[in-house]
């Protein structure tokens, strides 16, 4: 789906006499079409090194693998996958006569006070809520689906050390010492992972390698009584199949970048219990590695926005960079 085309669907009757019930979100690889009920999520016809969108069969596909893995862990919001209809010279949304130009995944639509990060910011989080989204994902880990890859040495390498490719712009833009940072972590990550190759070998063999979410952070999570957890990577299942403890890691480091240690604290502590077999010091090590590693990746992101932003959005992005480097910066004194 392209813009063009989604200003062309927005300017349909059914959007026209509904037009103030209707909402346009977009992001870099999909639009988001809301309305009172119901969200409608379509996919740009793009083509990444990470993903592919290019053609109408490749983005039913990923439509429909989409509602499949989410309904894994928000059972009942993914409804199904319905197409965008071309009638004469109007696209119609799930429309039921014209030619399928397009697919979208319809879900209900879920109520914006309750998403974690906007709870967050008005400090209405609470350890029992913590508590009930710990439970949920623990279950959901215990029963998804084991991967048995190798552990390859040399990839996890190249994937924390390509935040050298934003050294020079962080030297021009931050300043050497930050630039200096990304070669200390870049260290210290090379000796972590030869010195504990054995701790990562015996993830894969005892089943820590799981079909995880892949994209678990505060603004995928909506706080109900039950909590749910949506919008996991459909679009390339490297980047949803990890270690638990990485995918936990994330979400940690997530709440750690805004201050929130305690609630980073709790969450471990329902997820594990008392466990001191799965969580213990080499397994908080490793997790200790897996936020570093999240927030680097953080930091190269926000890197590469700025470097396509407008003056305005650059600042705050330069601003993230600079969390995400500190942020990281803490972690890898712990490892080190």
């Amino acid at each position: 789906m392209t813009r063009k085309q989604i200003d062309s669907l927005l300017k349909s009757t059914h959007f026209k006499q509904n037009a103030n019930d209707w909402k346009l979100i977009e992001t870099h690889i999909s639009f988001v079409l809301l309305d009172t009920q119901f969200a409608y999520k379509l996919k740009k016809g793009i083509k990444y090194t990470f993903l592919d969108f290019s053609t109408l069969e490749k983005r039913k596909y990923f439509c429909e693998r989409e509602v499949l893995l989410n309904n894994r862990l928000s059972s009942g919001i993914y409804l199904n996958v319905v197409p965008v209809k071309r009638v004469n010279d109007k696209l119609l949304i799930d429309g039921k006569s014209g030619t399928t130009i397009d697919y979208a995944v319809k879900m209900k639509r879920l109520q914006a006070a309750k998403q974690m990060h906007l709870m967050l910011d008005k400090k209405q989080v609470t350890k029992k809520h913590i508590q009930s989204l710990a439970l949920l994902i623990r279950n959901f880990h215990h029963r998804t689906t084991v991967i048995n890859n190798r552990f390859n040495r040399q990839d996890f390498t190249s994937r924390f050390n390509d935040i050298r490719s934003i050294a020079d712009f962080i030297k021009t833009t931050l300043g050497p010492r930050n630039a200096e940072l990304i070669e200390k972590a870049a260290r210290i990550s090379d000796a972590f992972l030869k010195n504990h190759h054995a701790l990562f070998t015996k993830r894969v063999e005892n089943g820590s390698i799981r079909d995880c979410h892949g994209d678990l952070h505060s603004r995928n999570i909506f706080l109900y009584q039950k909590p749910i957890v949506f919008d996991c990577i459909e679009f390339n299942d490297s980047f949803r199949q990890t270690d638990i403890l990485d995918e936990l890691a994330f979400f940690c480091m997530d709440l750690e970048a805004e201050g929130y240690y305690e609630l980073s604290k709790a969450f471990t502590r329902y997820y594990f219990g008392k466990s001191k077999k799965e969580f213990g010091k080499p397994e908080q090590l490793l997790f200790t590695y897996y936020k570093c590693y999240r927030a680097n990746v953080r930091a190269k992101v926000n890197a590469l926005r700025a470097m396509q932003s407008t003056a305005l959005l650059r600042k705050k992005n330069l601003e993230d960079v600079n969390k995400y480097l500190v942020l990281m910066d803490g972690y890898l004194d712990e490892l080190s």
